[in-house]
C-alpha cells in the first residue's frame, strides 16, 4: 500500500488562485460503460500531461488542479473496485428554516492559475477528451477579489489552516490506505441578495459574519448573533475544534445582478465537512438568510498515483 506523501496528492491543500474555473460534469450514461471508461482512463492520463505542459509554457502561471469523481460516477465506473471510505451521494440536508440542496454531479474539475489565459487553455484541452461523452452541468468562473476578501467584505480564509498544516487536514491518510494522499471535495454554490447585504449597517455585517470587517478581528461572543457565521461553521469532535481547507472564491454576472460564492471544501475525512455542514442548517447560518444556495455535491479527488493507475487501465478492468 502506498504511504501518505502529500506531494502525491492532487492540488487540494494549495492556494485558492488568481483566476478560477469550476466545471462540473455528468456522464452520458447512454453510451456503453466501456466507452465511459476508454474515455476517463484517456482523460486521467491526458489530464496530467496537459498539465505538465502548461506548467513548461507558463512556468510562472502558478497552475493548480483537482479532478473529483461523485459517488455515483466512481460506482458507475469502476464497479468492481473498492469505494473510498466516506464517499457517499450527497442527498442534501434540512434545517428548521433553510436547506442545503444535493445536485448532480458526476466529475468535478477545479482549476486555478494567475492568468485566465492558462485556465481557459487547460479546460479547452481537457474538454477535447470529456466532450463526447459527458454533460455540462455547470461551469463557473471565479475571481480573486481585492485583498483576497469574500465578495461579501470580509477577510476570506481567516479559519482555514496554515499552509504547513493544511495537508494534514485535507489529505487523507492511513486510515484509508488504498485511498491514500486522496481527498473529499465538496462543492457548493451560493447566489447572494448583495442588495440585501449592502443596506446593512457594517455593525450588523459584522455581528452575523462574528468578525470585525477592516480589521478582521474576531468579536466577543456577546457581540455576535447567535447565528454568526464564525460560530455555525466551527465545529467540534469529541471536544476538539476540527477544521477543513476552504478554497471559497467569488463569481458575478454583475450586469444581471448576478452575484456570488463557489465554496469549496477539501477535507481528509468527508465526516467533518458535513458536520460543519449539518450544523449551518440546524442553527440556521445568518449567511442563509439572503443566499440561495443553486448546488452541493461530495467527489473523492484520487492521488496523483491513483489517477496514474487509473491511466493505466487498471481501475477499468
Amino acid at each position: 500500500m502506498a504511504e501518505m506523501d502529500y506531494t502525491k496528492a492532487q492540488d487540494v491543500w494549495k492556494d485558492v488562485g488568481q483566476s478560477v474555473e469550476f466545471v462540473v460534469l455528468g456522464l452520458d450514461r447512454t453510451r456503453p460503460l466501456a466507452e465511459l471508461q476508454d474515455a476517463i482512463t484517456e482523460f486521467a492520463d491526458r489530464s496530467q500531461a496537459i498539465n505538465r505542459s502548461m506548467n513548461v509554457r507558463a512556468a510562472d502561471g502558478n497552475l493548480k488542479v483537482a479532478i473529483g469523481f461523485s459517488y455515483t460516477a466512481w460506482k458507475t465506473l469502476f464497479p468492481n473496485k473498492p469505494v473510498p471510505a466516506e464517499l457517499e451521494e450527497f442527498k442534501g440536508l434540512k434545517g428548521p428554516k433553510y436547506s442545503m440542496p444535493g445536485t448532480a454531479g458526476d466529475i468535478f474539475i477545479h482549476v486555478r492559475a494567475n492568468d485566465m489565459s492558462i485556465v481557459y487553455e487547460v479546460v479547452r484541452q481537457y474538454m477535447t477528451v470529456l466532450h463526447d461523452v459527458t454533460t455540462v452541468i455547470d461551469e463557473t468562473k471565479g475571481f480573486r477579489n481585492f485583498e483576497g476578501r469574500a465578495i461579501i467584505g470580509f477577510i476570506d480564509g481567516t479559519e482555514v489552516p496554515s499552509a504547513s498544516d493544511s495537508a494534514e487536514v485535507a489529505v487523507i491518510g492511513d486510515e484509508d490506505p488504498e485511498f491514500v494522499n486522496g481527498s473529499y471535495a465538496f462543492a457548493q454554490k451560493w447566489l447572494h441578495d448583495m442588495d440585501f447585504w449592502g443596506q446593512l449597517k457594517t455593525e450588523v455585517q459584522e455581528k452575523a459574519i462574528g468578525r470585525h470587517k477592516y480589521d478582521d478581528l474576531e468579536l466577543e461572543d456577546e457581540e455576535k448573533f447567535h447565528n454568526a457565521h464564525n460560530v455555525s461553521a466551527k465545529v467540534e469532535i469529541d471536544g476538539e475544534e476540527r477544521q477543513i481547507v476552504r478554497m471559497n472564491v467569488p463569481f458575478s454576472e454583475p450586469a444581471l445582478n448576478k452575484t456570488g460564492t463557489c465554496f469549496i471544501g477539501y477535507s481528509r475525512y468527508w465526516s467533518v465537512t458535513k458536520a460543519m455542514l449539518t450544523q449551518m442548517v440546524e442553527m440556521s447560518d445568518y449567511l442563509l438568510t439572503f443566499s440561495q444556495l443553486m448546488s452541493g455535491q461530495l467527489f473523492f479527488v484520487p492521488s496523483r498515483e491513483l489517477l496514474g493507475d487509473i491511466a493505466d487501465g487498471e481501475w477499468t478492468e
